[in-house]
């Protein structure tokens, strides 16, 4: 009997290099696995059904790789990803890991780091590009700050503006096929950073000069470290066009970065989240960037990496299970009942529709005193999610 939980290609779910070759290390423990070769990932992650492979500049050529070296590292990984079938969705830049950045990159108070970071980006543009990316993502890891003393937060603002418009335009010069993802997270490793959540990335889209070519990446930890509603991030993103790239793991709220298994912490959350892309027709990669337990060696790395896509794919089908359960969507079409009486006042203003409302009698009583049986909806789904429905 085939596996009905078995990733496809059409899930397109993507791993990025630093996920599954992640070795363990941590704040208090040095590594737990050897390092793989991003050729030897690449075959990893063929071997437990993944569509693609995301990198950081990085995470392919090391920072002071030669031309030479660059080119033969590129050349072995494109015949790593033509022998597996798996593609580069997604590129993106470290702009956090080397010494230079620890002030920043787009918003460092030293010039001198801002233009390498542009120098930086446009060349880590280039090999996302040349290894078919679409999509590339920035992550601000070092954009913030300790103290407010050492930085001017309106200044840090027009810098990372500046930045932003500066790489549009060299992608538009370039004639590259290619979408900007801005990444929200609240700390960590800075103490603040600038843009900490979905919301604030959407009003900053708005002000730079290309805004059509840039949306967002939100990430489940990122949110949930400010204790925030991960799917509510989700659904202003979809709602706004804007969800151009999907980072999918778990932790605790308001906890450090765990960057756990996707649906290993908050169930009935990922469930919603599952439900909402699935409602919504979200087209794009569900990219997990989460890591393995310290505990693993690489068997349990890859149980990991497929779990992350067994859980996506038991929540689909969860999620139409709840589209499909009479009980439920009974309780839902009473809740959300509407007789038409309101229909007048509905749409666009104009100064009679206003004045009909104004004159409009409404029987507080009657519409405080209705049970709207959320704790009955709310049973049922949990239930349905546990497998008893």
């Amino acid at each position: 009997m085939s596996d009905k939980y078995k990733p496809q290609p059409e899930h397109k779910f993507t791993f990025g290099l630093w996920t599954v070759g992640n070795i363990g290390r941590d704040p208090f423990g040095g590594p737990v696995r050897s390092p793989l070769s991003p050729v030897e990932l690449v075959h990893l992650l063929a071997e437990v059904g993944a569509y693609g492979v995301n990198l950081h500049d990085n995470d392919l050529v090391p920072i002071d790789a030669t031309p030479a070296d660059r080119d033969k590292i590129v050349r072995d990984f494109i015949k790593a990803l033509e022998a597996t079938g798996l593609c580069v969705p997604m590129a993106t830049t470290n702009l956090f890991g080397d010494p230079a950045f620890k002030d920043g990159a787009f918003t460092a108070n030293d010039p001198r780091v801002r233009a390498y970071a542009l120098q930086k980006t446009m060349n880590s543009i280039d090999l996302g590009v040349e290894l078919g990316a679409k999509v590339y993502v920035f992550w601000g890891g070092r954009e913030g700050t300790e103290t407010d003393a050492g930085k001017d937060p309106i200044t840090a603002i027009k810098h990372t503006r500046d930045a932003m418009n500066f790489l549009c335009e060299y992608v538009l010069d370039k004639n590259y096929d290619l979408q900007f993802a801005l990444e929200a997270k609240p700390n960590e490793p800075r103490g603040d950073i600038y843009n900490a959540t979905t919301g604030h990335m959407l009003a900053f889209i708005e002000s730079l000069d290309h805004p059509e070519m840039v949306g967002v990446n939100p990430e489940v930890a990122h949110e949930h470290m400010a204790g925030l509603n991960f799917v509510h991030a989700v659904a202003q993103a979809l709602e706004s066009g804007k969800l151009f790239h999907i980072d999918l793991n778990d932790q605790g709220f308001g906890r450090y970065d765990q960057d756990f298994r996707f649906g290993s912490v908050n169930l009935k959350s990922a469930f919603f989240l599952v439900k909402l892309l699935e409602d919504y027709g979200y087209a794009g990669n569900r990219h997990f960037d989460a890591h393995a337990y310290r505990t693993e060696d690489y068997k349990g790395v890859k149980d990991f990496a497929r779990g992350c896509m067994r859980t996506y794919l038991i929540l689909k089908e969860k999620a139409a299970q709840f589209m499909q359960d009479a009980e439920i969507q009974a309780l839902l079409a009473e809740i959300t009942a509407d007789d038409g009486e309101m229909d007048p006042f509905k749409g666009k203003y104009s100064s009679d529709k206003a004045a009909d409302l104004k004159a409009l009698t409404f029987d507080r009583q009657t519409l405080g005193a209705r049970g709207m049986k959320y704790e009955r909806l709310d049973q049922l789904t949990v239930e349905l999610i546990l497998g008893v429905r």
